[in-house]
């Protein structure tokens, strides 16, 4: 089973960044998703889908400090329905991504995040994909190792 959500879209606000009692630090805020196509009558149309993003523990962190209404993100994430009652005792229902990922991709010209599409050693990425630590820090060889285990060969591709 797979429950991924990928977006890339603008904030609609800055993140709304909360310290709980226990500790733990959450953000929330939203972002904008766009999608253009003609109309039966050939007009371009655009329309626009709203998603309500949240964050937790040092990924909260890293949204407080690094996002800003309109910057353009990719987030990657599950998606969740919660329910809950309102202060009139009325059940309410929600659908939210809860992000284990995000990339600011405001250019560097703005001065407000990176201009690669990429991931970088600075990324903090679930399953350990780039951190500092695996950044080699000798660039005397900019070829990687050879592995000499023959079992590689029998891989399909």
């Amino acid at each position: 089973m797979v429950n991924r959500v990928i977006l890339i879209g603008n904030l609609g606000r800055d993140p709304e960044v909360r310290r709980l009692e226990n500790g733990a630090v959450v953000a929330k805020f939203s972002i904008a998703t766009n999608e253009n196509y003609r109309d039966k009558s050939g007009e371009w149309q655009s329309l626009t889908e709203w998603h309500d993003i949240v964050m937790w523990r040092s990924l909260a962190e890293r949204a407080e400090g690094q996002l800003k209404k309109g910057m353009p993100v990719y987030v990657e994430g599950k998606l969740t329905h919660r329910t809950w009652e309102d202060q009139d005792g009325n059940k309410r229902k929600t659908t939210e991504v809860v992000a284990n990922y995000f990339r600011s991709l405001a250019s560097r010209r703005d001065g407000e995040g990176n201009n690669s599409y990429f991931p970088s050693a600075d990324d903090e990425y679930p399953g350990g994909g780039f951190s500092s630590s695996s950044v080699e820090s000798d660039n005397s060889s900019s070829e990687a190792p050879v592995s000499s285990d023959a079992a590689d060969d029998d891989l399909p591709f």
